[in-house]
């Protein structure tokens, strides 16, 4: 009997086997009873074994069940629902995770098959999500912009209001111009990140110009460029671990190269009276300056909207003893000191379906005067505002396809903006 117990057979069922196996005893002999007994014990102890591999299992289950809530985010979701006010807070997460982790589902709705939902269409040059640890993205990109305007200038003296004398000078200008860029990310940590850009750009300028002789009215004048552009650098690391109500802070630092062929290295025709004066016969590629541009990304997760923005500053530093390229010869320039460009965007990103995204924004940048030789009259600040729409579509884990459409809304802007990436996860 003790030893029954030992096996934790509760006391009622030990009564009634032994009640059971008191009525058989009476009728069979000892040793016929005590075989029976030890039977009746052999198979409480089985089940007994039975019962508690049975709750191991339920025990295992359950935590694999509390590993794929958890995964799901339906622990969050119970947060946002009903755990508010009660001092429950979800887990601290980075950026990656967030993007990484695939929505919680409606009750009686299947899960989704990928694992990681898609990400909001990029429309800016920086990207909303950093890149895991380990993990590395190839991003090749091209990009079509288009702008025309008309320049008048007047070159004499007036002897009346609304009557020059001398040089009238209109042109109409019509300006497109290719980049092709092939862009690398490497994930060092969960929150920092690296980024080389490489840029190849095709420029064409069609121009008509109107001058005071009817012989050269008319005539038009074409010229291009073509090259590697300024070479980016750029690192990005995460500030703050977003969620629940809480933004995403990434900052970031981006140096550009003077790499590619600047103003001052292209020949351009001496301003005088004849056709065509002061322009370019072969147009640069690259800015000519070192730059650098540091930056503040908030993202704010809003389901089922993302919204984003970024406020930037891109400092050049200045060139000391400039010489221009001129048809007639070369010409000292001086010190030039080109002006600060402070630059904020906004927009926001809805998630349409698992594979695509649609994304709207405004960006704008400040250009500040030009100063050669300590003079900025010769120049003006630049307003340049572009409205851009974009959508993403996601083909599976590893690549994806951008397309970004702008369009200039100031006079010193594109007309249009066309981008295309296709970036590669490794």
């Amino acid at each position: 009997m003790s030893a029954l117990r030992s096996v934790g057979v509760p006391r009622t069922a030990l009564s009634v086997a032994c009640l059971l196996a008191g009525t058989v005893w009476a009728a069979e002999s000892p040793d016929e009873a005590l075989s029976r007994l030890e039977a009746l014990q052999r198979e409480i102890t089985l089940q007994s074994q039975r019962l508690e591999a049975l709750q191991q299992s339920m025990a295992q289950e359950q935590r694999r069940l509390n590993e794929v809530r958890q995964a799901l985010g339906l622990q969050v979701l119970e947060a946002q629902r009903g755990g508010q006010g009660q001092g429950q807070q979800p887990a601290p997460q980075t950026a990656q995770a967030a993007a990484a982790a695939p929505p919680a589902q409606p009750v009686g709705q299947a899960p989704r098959d990928e694992g990681r939902p898609a990400q909001v269409a990029q429309i800016f040059e920086q990207p909303g999500v950093l890149t895991p640890r380990g993990r590395f993205v190839l991003e090749p990109s091209l990009q079509y912009a288009y702008s025309s305007n008309n320049r008048v200038a007047l070159v004499g003296y007036t002897i009346i209001p609304a009557i020059t004398i001398g040089v009238i000078d209109v042109r109409e200008v019509k300006r497109n111009t290719f980049t092709a860029a092939l862009t690398g990310r490497y994930g060092l940590t969960n929150r920092l990140e690296i980024e080389g850009r490489l840029p190849y750009a095709y420029r064409s300028d069609d121009s008509i110009a109107t001058g005071l002789s009817p012989d050269t009215n008319g005539l038009p004048f074409s010229a291009s460029g073509r090259g590697i552009g300024d070479v980016e650098l750029t690192a990005r690391y995460q500030i703050t671990d977003g969620g629940v109500d809480k933004p995403y802070l990434v900052g970031s630092l981006r140096y550009k190269s003077r790499t590619g062929k600047d103003p001052f290295e292209v020949v351009t025709r001496p301003f005088n009276t004849t056709q065509f004066a002061g322009f370019q016969e072969e147009l640069p590629i690259g800015s000519g300056f070192h730059g650098l541009q540091p930056a503040l990304t908030a993202l704010f997760p809003s389901d089922p909207a993302v919204f984003f923005g970024t406020i930037s500053y891109l400092h050049s530093f200045a060139r000391d003893d400039v010489v221009a390229q001129f048809s007639d010869g070369p010409r000292r320039v001086g010190k030039v000191a080109p002006g600060g460009v402070f630059g904020f965007n906004f927009g926001m990103g809805l998630a349409l379906n698992e594979k695509s995204s649609f994304s709207l924004g405004y960006d704008h940048s400040s250009v500040g005067r030009t100063k050669v030789n300590g003079d900025n009259s010769t120049s003006l600040r630049s307003q340049l505002g572009t409205l851009i729409l974009g959508y993403s579509y996601r083909f599976n884990a590893e690549r994806s396809l951008n397309v970004s459409l702008g369009v200039g809304v100031t006079r010193d802007t594109p007309d249009v903006t066309l981008t295309v990436r296709m970036p590669y996860s490794f």
